[in-house]
């Protein structure tokens, strides 16, 4: 179940920086790592949060 949510998670906010990205002009060639750096973050920011 963690993982589905999680994965449900990645691919939401993967819609929304890409969506973020086209709005903002950013070079359709350059998205996809732009896209991966953003989620490597969110993840790395991610790791102090627990959900009790």
């Amino acid at each position: 179940m963690v993982w589905t949510i999680r994965e449900n998670v990645r691919a939401q906010l993967r819609v929304y920086v890409k969506r973020i990205l086209r709005k903002h002009g950013y070079p359709p060639d350059m998205q996809e790592r732009a896209t991966r750096t953003v989620l490597e973050q969110a993840e790395a920011l991610s790791k102090g949060w627990a959900l009790a």
